[in-house]
Protein backbone atom coordinates (compact mmCIF):
# COMPACT_ATOMS: atom_id res chain seq x y z
CA UNK A 1 0.00 0.00 0.00
CA UNK A 2 1.04 3.79 -1.16
CA UNK A 3 -0.07 6.38 1.21
CA UNK A 4 -0.38 10.07 -0.44
CA UNK A 5 -0.90 13.30 0.95
CA UNK A 6 -1.82 16.59 -0.58
CA UNK A 7 -1.30 19.81 1.83
CA UNK A 8 -1.98 23.39 1.11
CA UNK A 9 -0.53 26.14 3.14
CA UNK A 10 -1.20 30.00 3.29
CA UNK A 11 2.45 32.04 2.26
CA UNK A 12 3.52 35.43 2.42
CA UNK A 13 6.66 37.38 1.07
CA UNK A 14 9.17 35.87 3.20
CA UNK A 15 10.92 33.13 1.60
CA UNK A 16 12.86 31.62 4.11
CA UNK A 17 10.01 31.07 5.89
CA UNK A 18 7.65 29.24 3.13
CA UNK A 19 10.51 26.80 3.04
CA UNK A 20 10.53 26.09 6.55
CA UNK A 21 6.41 25.73 6.43
CA UNK A 22 6.62 23.96 3.35
CA UNK A 23 9.50 21.88 5.22
CA UNK A 24 7.34 21.10 8.51
CA UNK A 25 4.70 20.24 6.14
CA UNK A 26 6.27 17.54 4.29
CA UNK A 27 7.57 16.01 7.87
CA UNK A 28 4.29 16.19 9.19
CA UNK A 29 2.63 14.29 6.57
CA UNK A 30 5.74 11.79 6.63
CA UNK A 31 5.01 11.63 10.72
CA UNK A 32 1.72 10.04 9.77
CA UNK A 33 3.02 7.46 7.56
CA UNK A 34 2.58 9.46 3.59
CA UNK A 35 4.80 8.16 1.16
CA UNK A 36 3.63 10.63 -1.63
CA UNK A 37 3.85 14.76 -0.84
CA UNK A 38 2.39 17.13 -2.82
CA UNK A 39 2.86 20.83 -2.22
CA UNK A 40 0.97 23.21 -3.92
CA UNK A 41 2.57 25.36 -7.03
CA UNK A 42 5.31 28.28 -6.88
CA UNK A 43 5.41 27.49 -2.77
CA UNK A 44 8.16 29.88 -2.00
CA UNK A 45 6.73 32.87 -2.77
CA UNK A 46 3.22 34.83 -3.01
CA UNK A 47 1.84 33.77 -6.53
CA UNK A 48 3.02 36.97 -7.96
CA UNK A 49 1.50 36.40 -11.79
CA UNK A 50 -1.70 39.00 -11.14
CA UNK A 51 0.88 41.79 -12.60
CA UNK A 52 2.71 41.58 -14.61
CA UNK A 53 6.21 42.84 -13.36
CA UNK A 54 10.00 42.06 -14.74
CA UNK A 55 11.17 42.10 -10.85
CA UNK A 56 9.74 38.97 -10.34
CA UNK A 57 11.87 37.09 -12.90
CA UNK A 58 14.44 37.67 -10.25
CA UNK A 59 12.69 34.56 -8.43
CA UNK A 60 13.70 32.17 -11.14
CA UNK A 61 16.83 30.31 -11.10
CA UNK A 62 18.23 27.47 -12.96
CA UNK A 63 18.53 24.09 -11.76
CA UNK A 64 22.20 23.53 -11.41
CA UNK A 65 23.31 25.40 -7.64
CA UNK A 66 19.66 25.96 -7.24
CA UNK A 67 18.73 27.79 -3.94
CA UNK A 68 16.29 25.23 -2.27
CA UNK A 69 15.92 22.10 -4.37
CA UNK A 70 19.21 20.75 -2.99
CA UNK A 71 17.27 21.02 0.53
CA UNK A 72 14.01 19.53 -0.53
CA UNK A 73 16.42 16.21 -1.85
CA UNK A 74 18.11 15.82 1.59
CA UNK A 75 14.59 16.13 3.28
CA UNK A 76 13.44 13.56 0.90
CA UNK A 77 16.57 11.33 1.30
CA UNK A 78 16.05 11.92 5.50
CA UNK A 79 12.03 11.00 5.54
CA UNK A 80 12.15 8.49 2.99
CA UNK A 81 9.47 10.23 0.57
CA UNK A 82 8.79 10.73 -2.64
CA UNK A 83 7.92 14.57 -3.67
CA UNK A 84 7.28 16.16 -6.68
CA UNK A 85 9.05 20.50 -5.63
CA UNK A 86 7.54 23.17 -7.55
CA UNK A 87 10.13 26.06 -8.54
CA UNK A 88 9.65 29.37 -10.93
CA UNK A 89 13.05 27.79 -13.52
CA UNK A 90 15.61 29.83 -15.58
CA UNK A 91 17.35 28.08 -17.98
CA UNK A 92 19.34 30.32 -20.30
CA UNK A 93 16.95 32.79 -22.26
CA UNK A 94 13.70 30.81 -20.96
CA UNK A 95 11.33 30.62 -17.86
CA UNK A 96 9.11 28.10 -17.02
CA UNK A 97 6.80 26.41 -14.42
CA UNK A 98 8.31 23.78 -13.26
CA UNK A 99 8.39 20.84 -11.12
CA UNK A 100 11.54 18.58 -10.08
CA UNK A 101 10.51 14.86 -9.08
CA UNK A 102 12.55 13.57 -6.27
CA UNK A 103 12.54 10.32 -5.05
CA UNK A 104 12.89 8.69 -1.92
CA UNK A 105 16.26 8.41 -1.83
CA UNK A 106 16.88 12.36 -2.64
CA UNK A 107 17.51 11.15 -6.15
CA UNK A 108 16.41 14.43 -8.37
CA UNK A 109 14.82 11.96 -11.04
CA UNK A 110 13.68 15.45 -13.91
CA UNK A 111 11.51 17.86 -14.44
CA UNK A 112 8.14 18.65 -15.87
CA UNK A 113 7.64 22.30 -17.46
CA UNK A 114 3.63 23.46 -17.35
CA UNK A 115 2.29 22.68 -20.81
CA UNK A 116 -0.45 24.88 -20.80
CA UNK A 117 -0.13 28.67 -19.12
CA UNK A 118 -2.91 30.73 -18.86
CA UNK A 119 -3.53 34.17 -19.51
CA UNK A 120 -6.35 36.78 -17.63
CA UNK A 121 -6.71 38.75 -14.90
CA UNK A 122 -5.39 37.45 -11.92
CA UNK A 123 -3.15 34.57 -13.69
CA UNK A 124 -0.79 36.28 -16.11
CA UNK A 125 1.14 33.82 -16.63
CA UNK A 126 2.35 34.14 -20.15
CA UNK A 127 4.32 37.09 -19.16
CA UNK A 128 6.27 34.50 -17.02
CA UNK A 129 6.43 31.72 -18.20
CA UNK A 130 7.69 29.55 -21.48
CA UNK A 131 5.60 27.30 -22.65
CA UNK A 132 6.87 23.65 -21.54
CA UNK A 133 8.89 21.80 -24.12
CA UNK A 134 9.39 18.85 -22.30
CA UNK A 135 6.21 16.94 -23.02
CA UNK A 136 4.52 14.93 -21.00
CA UNK A 137 6.25 12.82 -18.40
CA UNK A 138 6.08 10.11 -15.88
CA UNK A 139 8.54 8.82 -13.54
CA UNK A 140 8.99 5.46 -11.57
CA UNK A 141 9.29 6.06 -7.71
CA UNK A 142 9.77 4.15 -4.93
CA UNK A 143 6.26 4.32 -4.37
CA UNK A 144 4.72 4.25 -7.81
CA UNK A 145 4.97 5.84 -11.30
CA UNK A 146 3.64 8.62 -11.16
CA UNK A 147 3.21 11.83 -13.42
CA UNK A 148 2.29 15.95 -12.63
CA UNK A 149 0.73 18.23 -14.61
CA UNK A 150 0.70 21.82 -12.93
CA UNK A 151 -2.58 23.82 -12.44
CA UNK A 152 -4.06 24.83 -15.58
CA UNK A 153 -2.95 21.51 -16.89
CA UNK A 154 -5.50 20.19 -14.92
CA UNK A 155 -8.54 21.24 -17.10
CA UNK A 156 -7.22 19.71 -20.19
CA UNK A 157 -7.69 15.77 -20.48
CA UNK A 158 -5.06 15.28 -22.87
CA UNK A 159 -2.57 15.65 -20.14
CA UNK A 160 -3.78 12.74 -17.82
CA UNK A 161 -5.06 10.51 -20.52
CA UNK A 162 -1.04 11.33 -21.92
CA UNK A 163 0.24 10.29 -18.60
CA UNK A 164 -1.93 7.18 -18.08
CA UNK A 165 -0.97 5.77 -21.24
CA UNK A 166 2.29 5.84 -20.16
CA UNK A 167 1.18 3.93 -16.78
CA UNK A 168 1.18 6.20 -14.34
CA UNK A 169 -0.52 5.18 -11.26
CA UNK A 170 -0.96 8.38 -9.55
CA UNK A 171 -1.71 11.96 -11.53
CA UNK A 172 -0.53 14.91 -9.19
CA UNK A 173 -1.09 18.57 -9.87
CA UNK A 174 0.36 21.45 -7.91
CA UNK A 175 -1.96 24.58 -7.88
CA UNK A 176 -2.76 27.94 -7.56
CA UNK A 177 -6.36 28.84 -7.96
CA UNK A 178 -8.73 30.71 -5.90
CA UNK A 179 -10.72 34.17 -6.67
CA UNK A 180 -10.94 35.97 -10.20
CA UNK A 181 -10.39 39.64 -9.70
CA UNK A 182 -13.02 39.96 -12.85
CA UNK A 183 -15.56 38.39 -11.28
CA UNK A 184 -15.41 38.45 -7.33
CA UNK A 185 -18.38 36.62 -6.94
CA UNK A 186 -17.47 33.63 -9.29
CA UNK A 187 -16.37 30.52 -6.89
CA UNK A 188 -14.54 27.40 -9.45
CA UNK A 189 -13.84 25.48 -6.83
CA UNK A 190 -16.33 22.71 -7.47
CA UNK A 191 -16.24 22.52 -11.38
CA UNK A 192 -11.87 22.37 -10.42
CA UNK A 193 -12.91 19.15 -8.43
CA UNK A 194 -15.40 17.53 -10.68
CA UNK A 195 -12.98 18.00 -13.67
CA UNK A 196 -10.41 16.07 -12.20
CA UNK A 197 -12.38 13.53 -10.74
CA UNK A 198 -13.52 12.65 -14.31
CA UNK A 199 -9.76 12.42 -15.17
CA UNK A 200 -9.32 10.09 -12.33
CA UNK A 201 -12.66 7.96 -13.15
CA UNK A 202 -11.84 8.24 -17.30
CA UNK A 203 -8.36 6.69 -16.88
CA UNK A 204 -8.95 4.73 -13.98
CA UNK A 205 -5.81 6.29 -11.64
CA UNK A 206 -5.33 7.85 -8.77
CA UNK A 207 -5.64 11.44 -8.70
CA UNK A 208 -3.98 13.82 -5.93
CA UNK A 209 -4.11 18.21 -6.48
CA UNK A 210 -2.30 20.83 -3.55
CA UNK A 211 -3.91 24.41 -3.81
CA UNK A 212 -2.78 27.24 -2.15
CA UNK A 213 -5.20 28.75 0.95
CA UNK A 214 -5.47 31.65 2.79
CA UNK A 215 -5.03 35.32 1.01
CA UNK A 216 -2.29 37.31 -0.44
CA UNK A 217 -1.74 40.94 -2.05
CA UNK A 218 0.29 41.61 -4.69
CA UNK A 219 0.63 45.67 -5.74
CA UNK A 220 -3.13 46.16 -4.81
CA UNK A 221 -4.46 43.41 -6.28
CA UNK A 222 -5.68 41.18 -3.52
CA UNK A 223 -6.28 37.07 -4.30
CA UNK A 224 -7.97 34.72 -2.21
CA UNK A 225 -7.02 31.12 -2.81
CA UNK A 226 -10.07 28.40 -1.86
CA UNK A 227 -7.94 25.38 -1.06
CA UNK A 228 -10.03 22.41 -1.52
CA UNK A 229 -6.91 20.11 -1.70
CA UNK A 230 -8.04 16.57 -2.56
CA UNK A 231 -7.19 13.00 -3.63
CA UNK A 232 -9.43 10.63 -5.65
CA UNK A 233 -9.59 6.96 -6.24
CA UNK A 234 -9.75 5.61 -9.76
CA UNK A 235 -13.48 5.89 -9.95
CA UNK A 236 -13.14 9.77 -9.63
CA UNK A 237 -14.66 9.76 -5.79
CA UNK A 238 -13.23 12.18 -3.59
CA UNK A 239 -11.28 9.68 -0.59
CA UNK A 240 -9.74 12.89 1.22
CA UNK A 241 -10.37 16.30 1.15
CA UNK A 242 -8.69 19.69 2.93
CA UNK A 243 -11.28 22.00 2.88
CA UNK A 244 -11.15 25.65 2.71
CA UNK A 245 -8.91 28.47 3.47
CA UNK A 246 -7.31 26.13 6.41
CA UNK A 247 -3.28 25.14 6.25
CA UNK A 248 -4.23 21.26 6.80
CA UNK A 249 -3.00 18.20 5.10
CA UNK A 250 -5.25 14.89 3.75
CA UNK A 251 -4.29 11.39 3.21
CA UNK A 252 -5.32 8.36 1.46
CA UNK A 253 -4.17 4.67 0.28
CA UNK A 254 -3.94 2.96 -2.73
CA UNK A 255 -2.88 -0.23 -3.43
CA UNK A 256 -1.03 0.36 -7.06
CA UNK A 257 -0.80 -3.50 -8.12
CA UNK A 258 -4.42 -3.87 -7.83
CA UNK A 259 -5.33 -0.78 -9.56
CA UNK A 260 -3.36 -2.09 -12.48
CA UNK A 261 -5.59 -5.42 -12.42
CA UNK A 262 -8.53 -3.84 -11.68
CA UNK A 263 -7.71 -1.37 -14.90
CA UNK A 264 -6.64 -4.05 -17.29
CA UNK A 265 -9.50 -5.99 -16.95
CA UNK A 266 -12.17 -3.10 -17.81
CA UNK A 267 -10.27 -2.86 -21.21
CA UNK A 268 -10.37 0.85 -21.09
CA UNK A 269 -6.69 1.36 -22.87
CA UNK A 270 -7.33 -2.28 -24.94
CA UNK A 271 -10.23 -0.76 -26.75
CA UNK A 272 -8.91 2.49 -27.40
CA UNK A 273 -8.92 3.62 -31.20
CA UNK A 274 -6.18 6.42 -31.71
CA UNK A 275 -6.98 6.33 -35.44
CA UNK A 276 -10.03 7.71 -35.28
CA UNK A 277 -8.45 10.53 -32.73
CA UNK A 278 -7.33 12.78 -35.21
CA UNK A 279 -9.63 15.97 -34.38
CA UNK A 280 -6.97 16.30 -30.99
CA UNK A 281 -4.84 17.14 -33.23
CA UNK A 282 -6.86 20.46 -34.28
CA UNK A 283 -7.25 23.79 -33.27
CA UNK A 284 -10.97 23.82 -34.24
Amino acid sequence: MTKVAVTQMSLGWDIEANLDKAEGTVRAAAAEGANIILLQELFATVYFCPEQNPKYFDHAYEVEGHPFLGRFADLCRELGVVCPISFFEKSTNAYFNSVMIIDADGTQQGIYRKTHIPQGPGYEEKFYFNPGDLGFKVWDTAFGRIGVGICWDQWFPETARSMAIMGADLLMYPTAIGSEPSNPSYDSSGHWQRTMQGHAAANMVALAASNRTGTEHVNGITMDWYGQSFIADGTGALVAECGDQEDRMAMAEFDFDAMRRERASWGLFRDRRPEHYQTLMRLS
